[in-house]
């Protein structure tokens, strides 16, 4: 596979404060450099036998194709991010008002980062992460560190090829200019591209049915409050054993011995019971409970997701 220059987004002649001169010598030198590195680079990949290649020869060039790729992918976005008027659209107004508490805090916390990196190297960019269903701002050095999964949306190049030819070493006078040219629109409709993209499949259980899961947060949440919950550890016996810990607040039960212990649990208020990992024993422990009659839930990652989190321990009798 051979990769091609794209086409610059913004029309440089139109931007404010930002000469002809540095665009096109930004485009054409290290857009440029970046995508003949990345051909020369697949040229060598193509022709290597890796059954023989030694291994500091794979890693070096791996290791230098990802650089080579995210810097064309990154400067690609940058000059798309540019050719605007720098005026926010209501729609992203509303939605980075949604993920950092308003405009201008977004703006304040973008332009930091910007600030930070005067002198230094990398980019900034607000990306938009499927998982959590939101954006965030976030840094990538070396162009080789990035949100795993998270889709970028907005690039500020903050190498120094980027303003040195126009600003010197006034990063600060850069920032403030790239935001007054941000094309806002263009903005606005890759965000509606990236929140398109589907977040990691979940966990799916269709043998457990309709049986509802809580997330560890959220009972430890609920607990810390001193809300009426019953939260119960049913890990079997031989889990217990090798484990030897137990959640704070918590009893154990035998889930083998569930009708001895169904009657010390109170109706009027909801159940939480959980396993090692938040599978099977869980989820059956739940379903009885319900059967029974119990506002009951799985605790969906089990006591290994209690301690993930941080919650505190202690040593089972």
């Amino acid at each position: 596979m051979r990769y091609q220059i794209k086409p610059i987004h913004c029309r440089p002649w139109t931007l404010s404060y930002l000469s002809v001169k540095l665009i096109e010598s930004h485009y054409e030198n290290n857009y440029g450099g970046a995508v003949r590195r990345l051909n020369a680079i697949t040229e060598q990949l193509e022709s290597l036998d890796f059954a023989k290649a030694p291994a500091f020869v794979v890693n070096g060039l791996k290791r230098e194709e990802l650089i080579a790729m995210n810097s064309m992918l990154l400067h690609e976005l940058y000059f798309a991010s540019m050719g605007g008027d720098g005026q926010p659209t209501k729609a992203m107004s509303e939605i980075l008002a949604r993920d950092f508490g308003s405009l201008e805090r977004w703006r304040a916390e973008f332009r930091a980062m910007g600030y930070a990196l005067g002198g230094g190297s990398g980019w900034v960019l607000l990306t938009y992460i499927p998982r959590e269903g939101r954006l965030v701002n976030q840094y990538a050095a070396e162009h080789s560190q990035a949100v795993a999964g998270g889709v970028p949306i907005l690039a500020l190049d903050m190498y120094e090829h980027a303003y040195h030819m126009d600003f010197g070493a006034n990063a600060r006078a850069y920032v403030d200019t790239f935001m007054r040219n941000v094309d806002w629109p263009a903005l606005e409709s890759r965000c509606e591209d990236a929140r398109k993209v589907a977040p990691p499949r979940p966990l799916e259980q269709p043998e457990f049915g309709d049986v509802q899961g809580i997330g560890v947060e959220e009972v430890k949440a609920m607990m810390a409050a001193g809300k009426p919950v019953q939260v119960i550890d049913v890990r079997p016996r031989a889990s217990v054993t090798r484990g030897q810990d137990i959640a704070e607040g918590i009893e154990w039960r035998d889930p083998e011995q569930l009708k001895e212990w169904i009657g010390e649990l109170s109706k009027s208020d909801p159940v939480v019971v959980y396993c090692a990992y938040g599978f099977h024993v869980g989820c059956r422990t739940a379903i009885k409970l319900r059967e029974a009659g119990f506002d009951a839930k799985y605790m969906n990652s089990g006591h290994s997701g209690w301690k993930a989190i941080g919650a505190p321990m202690k040593l089972q009798p």
